[in-house]
């Protein structure tokens, strides 16, 4: 593989802006095809973003010879098939976050990377944004002194203004997204602790539906102690009242702590009494620094950025978390 070609499996919103786009824009790499099951929609988006193929059939698309790698970006529900499906043609795989429904379903995804010998890589985009790097390396540098615990909090309305509007709510349909809006949202916060503190030891949650607006959970608790001894608690509630809404990941040292924000773009260090606020600008299609050390690494020329072992480990996390989902309020 000299050159990636790639086809997307799912063109919807996520695909816009996000991500859509930069395969056209690094080295080494070009869409040639889109699919989606309305035919209509599909045509619609290669002709407003210049791919030169459409599809409304996804095993057409993975059997493409002009296709060397999928990207699946459907609702999770179907990432496994689809992912199964091109591994078995031969074909390297990008999949959206959440990797899918469940752990189990996760380490099938793997089993048959292992199996077809191809590459798979989850879309934990964050990983590989500025701004997250950088603060991963204050973290590194030991900026703020030894890590001794972390505090997530992501508290939403029950429509949260960082979800994408779509035809039928699937995030809250835990058949479709495996859970409700935590695990919609909640993977990106996961993630970067795993990707800033290492294995998880063990982790401990709790979950309920107190509004009983959907089936799924609206409100999870947890906490977890990574193997290098850093203690990290998250709540995750989805029916604040408009108005207020929190997003805020903070780091606490030694000798200070880091505060930011995983949904925005800004971020703030204390330590030594100093306080340091910066404001970073985004990649314009946030994906684009991830899409590019994925090819990199479908070309042979970096490692894996995002493991499906890592992905696993936690979905293993937010079933623990959310193991009570779609209990009734009592």
């Amino acid at each position: 593989m000299e050159t990636v070609r790639w086809g997307i499996i799912g063109c919807g919103d996520v695909t816009e802006v996000k991500s859509g786009p930069a395969f056209n824009k690094i080295a080494n790499s070009s869409l040639v095809a889109v699919m989606r099951r309305n035919g209509d929609k599909a045509r619609d988006y290669a002709e407003r973003h210049g791919v030169p193929k459409w599809y409304d059939d996804a095993e057409q698309l993975i059997n493409d010879p002009d296709i060397n790698a999928i990207y699946i970006a459907t609702p999770p529900s179907s990432h496994e098939a689809y992912t199964v499906a091109a591994l078995a043609a031969g074909k390297p795989v990008y999949v959206e976050k959440p990797m899918t429904v469940s752990k189990a379903s996760a380490e099938r995804m793997l089993a048959a990377a292992q199996q077809y010998n191809q590459k798979l890589c989850v879309a934990h985009y964050r990983r590989e944004m500025p701004m997250f790097r950088h603060i991963r390396q204050l973290v590194q540098d030991g900026t703020i002194g030894a890590v001794r615990c972390v505090n997530l909090r992501l508290l939403q309305p029950p429509k949260p203004a960082l979800v994408a509007n779509t035809e039928e709510n699937w995030r809250i349909n835990p058949t479709i997204s495996g859970g409700g809006y935590f695990f919609d949202l909640a993977p990106h916060q996961l993630d970067l602790m795993r990707y800033y503190f290492g294995p998880v030891k063990e982790a401990y949650g709790l979950c309920a539906n107190q509004a009983g607006l959907y089936d799924a959970e609206d409100i999870v608790t947890g906490v977890m102690r990574m193997q290098r001894g850093v203690v990290i608690n998250g709540i995750w509630c989805f029916t604040m009242p408009e108005g207020i809404a929190e997003d805020v990941c903070e780091i606490i040292g030694s000798e200070g702590r880091i505060r930011f924000t995983v949904f925005s773009n800004q971020y703030t260090v204390w330590v030594n009494g100093g306080e340091q606020a910066v404001t970073v600008q985004h990649p314009a299609h946030v994906q684009q620094p991830m899409i590019d050390a994925v090819v990199q690494y479908f070309l042979g020329k970096g490692p894996n950025p995002c493991p499906a072992e890592e992905a696993i480990e936690m979905m293993g996390v937010m079933e623990t978390f959310a193991d009570a989902r779609g209990v009734a309020v009592v």
